[in-house]
């Protein structure tokens, strides 16, 4: 059984694709990042009148990617302490993996799922971080 799940208030999804799939009694879901629903607002940027990144607070996105990840593992029925495995893709290591690292440690203090962080050049929208999870359903 494949099932798509689309959020009705976590972020939309910037291109065709839903906010996660459902196989069997796994939840993957796509990429997921601090934005807020229905609005172009991305906790803790800064932009200019371009739309270029002025500053930004990673800590800031870190706690919105954390609950936009929350809003749909629930919402797909299932819940944080079944999330088993996360990517983390972050676009300045240097400056901000203490930071995040901190905060993960916070949100994951019980539930510690596999982990994988990676730098990369950007993301498709003017964030600093996604994460992508995989979760476990219940029965």
């Amino acid at each position: 059984m494949t099932d798509r799940i689309e959020s009705k208030t976590a972020p939309e999804p910037v291109g065709a694709y839903p906010h996660a799939r459902r196989v069997g009694n796994l939840l993957f879901l796509s990429g997921v990042g601090p934005r807020k629903r229905g609005t172009k607002e991305i906790p803790g940027v800064t932009l200019d009148a371009d739309g270029n990144i002025v500053d930004y607070d990673i800590e800031a996105q870190c706690r919105s990617v954390f609950e936009n990840v929350r809003t749909v593992v629930e919402e797909s029925g299932s819940s944080w302490d079944r999330v088993v495995d996360v990517t983390v893709f972050l676009t300045n290591m240097k400056d901000d993996f203490a930071k995040y690292n901190k905060l993960y440690a916070e949100y994951f203090a019980d539930n510690q799922p596999a982990r994988t962080t990676v730098e990369i050049t950007a993301l498709p929208t003017p964030i600093a971080i996604e994460l992508k999870v995989i979760a476990t359903m219940p029965s």
